[in-house]
């Protein structure tokens, strides 16, 4: 699954660690998230779409596996 996470979290001006304390999770977990080795469990999913006021669409792309 690709995200927008690390581009939204940019253009808002917020650090990485930053957003773990706001979200509770550690700052290396924002790091794999942004850097696609890591897919968030649904209920950060949802943290992090209510922290930015968007949908977790507008951030989350999933892309079905071919197969």
């Amino acid at each position: 699954m690709k995200n927008k996470l690390e581009e939204i979290r940019k253009e808002k001006g917020i650090t990485q660690e930053e957003l773990a304390d706001a979200l509770e999770v550690s700052r290396q977990t924002i790091s794999s998230l942004e850097n696609g080795r890591y897919n968030p469990s649904i209920i950060l999913a949802f943290k992090i779409s209510r922290y930015f006021n968007l949908s977790i669409e507008e951030i989350f792309i999933y892309e079905e596996e071919e197969a």
